[in-house]
């Protein structure tokens, strides 16, 4: 579960100058997968917090949870203010606070030492990845050696350069897929037999 002030100020579940409470629900895959309530006291300067209260555990291992989080603002050079969230347990100022499942508080990325997507994501599949953004894009059913057709309101150069890039990623997907089953076939002399 993922708390994103930025998020909840534009929904308007809390404002600058304004005290809110309410509820904050997730869903995986379209059923609900948990919810806390929330105050957010942004009406005394200087005092600015967001206190969560939700239960964690079931049975009579159920523990009752009030966590309080300082806010913060820092004025850009555009002009405003851009809010932020302290961390309870690194203090440092952060976007997002993270709940992952096992966990018994939010806290930041770092702290629960969360890594990206992209970071979890193996080398060989980014070609893979990308040309399936690009079908996307395009309109294209996604799967390798689907080829997109130029979607209806395209201009032909716009199309063009797309399909330069698509090509470019459907080389580097043969590559990729190539080194794969080399590799599984294993290379002569190293015990595997050649299929």
């Amino acid at each position: 579960m993922r708390i994103d002030l930025v998020w909840m100020m534009r929904r308007g579940l809390a404002r600058e100058g304004d005290y809110r409470q309410g509820t904050l629900s997730w869903t995986c895959n379209g059923s609900p997968s948990g919810s806390i309530g929330y105050r957010a006291s942004m009406d005394a300067p200087g005092s600015e917090r967001l206190t969560l209260d939700y239960s964690r555990g079931s049975g009579e291992d159920t523990e009752r949870v009030n966590q309080t989080i300082r806010l913060i603002f820092t004025e850009p050079n555009y002009g405003g203010k851009r809010w932020w969230m302290i961390c309870p347990y690194r203090h440092i100022r952060v976007g997002k606070l993270y709940l992952p499942p096992g966990g018994d508080r939010f806290a930041c990325r770092r702290a629960w030492r969360l890594g990206y997507q992209s970071q979890r994501d193996a080398a060989r599949d980014k070609p893979f990845e990308r040309l399936f953004r690009l079908q996307k894009k395009l309109g294209c059913e996604l799967g390798w050696g689907n080829v997109p057709t130029r979607p209806k309101g395209m201009w032909h150069r716009t199309y063009e350069r797309h399909m330069e890039t698509f090509w470019e990623l459907d080389e580097q997907c043969s590559l990729e897929m190539a080194g794969m089953l080399t590799r599984f076939k294993g290379e002569p002399g190293e015990g595997w037999s050649n299929l």
